[in-house]
């Protein structure tokens, strides 16, 4: 049983390694399971402090692929990096049968962007000792929502998701929270909640911000990382990227700055 638990209180940066042929980001330029493996290790290598595969696109307009497809695709590159990683693997994933067998392949984590606190995800979390990534998704990406004032709806939907999955027999410092840049939001809720993600994040939680190549960001590295200093800036724990090089050197400028900041009230680190 690994009793994954998440750290509070320093930046960490999350490599992203998508193992499909689809992806809107690099095009299907990791499926083959020997390009996969090799760019796992050249992402720790450039200093990413997790790694992240996901074997489906999120993109806009993509279809769902099958539980038994996803695991086609990533077996072969969990079994090759298996007790070679010197940092955490994490799985992207909403299918419970999924994580059940990639955790038991070495993944710590499950980072599931459904949107949903299910029991039986909750069952396979808890049983390994897992770690478990809670975003918040309002209809995908697909599908803007309406909110009153998004700050507060999205904290509050949160914090209703932490309790749930606690109330499954998830301690907290297994879980980490993501307030969904992206999916079923608006260009301008995006920015909002990045302007005011101190407000967003609940205490006592790890907070994961997802911004890398997102429309908030333009599209640009240059507004990734702009957008990942004010993720940093208003708590964030974990930072995802694609560009784990620029992003470390960012992440690491940012918290000798703020070992300066007077007022430290919100404590981003």
């Amino acid at each position: 049983m690994q009793n994954y638990t998440f750290t509070q209180g320093q930046t960490q940066i999350m490599a992203i390694l998508n193992v499909t042929p689809d992806s809107f980001s690099d095009g299907g330029m990791y499926y083959a399971p020997e390009a996969a493996i090799a760019r796992a290790l050249e992402l720790e290598r450039n200093g990413a402090d997790i790694l992240d595969i996901g074997a489906q696109s999120t993109r806009p307009g993509c279809e769902p692929v099958t539980p038994a497809e996803e695991l086609r695709r990533l077996r072969p590159v969990l079994a090759g990096l298996r007790g070679r990683m010197g940092i955490p693997v994490w799985v992207d994933t909403f299918y419970p049968e999924v994580a059940e067998e990639a955790l038991g392949l070495g993944a710590a984590v499950v980072n599931d962007v459904s949107g949903a606190v299910a029991a039986e995800m909750a069952g396979v979390v808890k049983s390994h000792g897992a770690g478990w990534v809670l975003t918040h998704n309002n209809g995908g990406a697909d599908f803007e929502g309406r909110y009153e004032d998004v700050v507060p709806e999205v904290r509050g939907a949160l914090e209703a998701m932490a309790a749930r999955a606690m109330a499954f027999g998830i301690d907290r410092e297994r879980l980490c929270l993501d307030p969904g840049i992206g999916f079923g939001k608006s260009r301008e809720d995006d920015m909002r909640l990045l302007a005011n993600l101190e407000r967003v994040k609940p205490p006592g939680f790890a907070l994961l911000v997802g911004v890398s190549r997102k429309r908030v960001t333009g599209g640009t590295e240059a507004g990734a990382l702009a957008a990942q200093t004010l993720a940093q800036w208003g708590g964030a724990d974990i930072l995802r990227t694609h560009d784990v090089v620029a992003a470390r050197q960012a992440a690491n400028f940012v918290r000798n700055i703020l070992r300066f900041r007077i007022d430290k009230s919100c404590k981003p680190m």
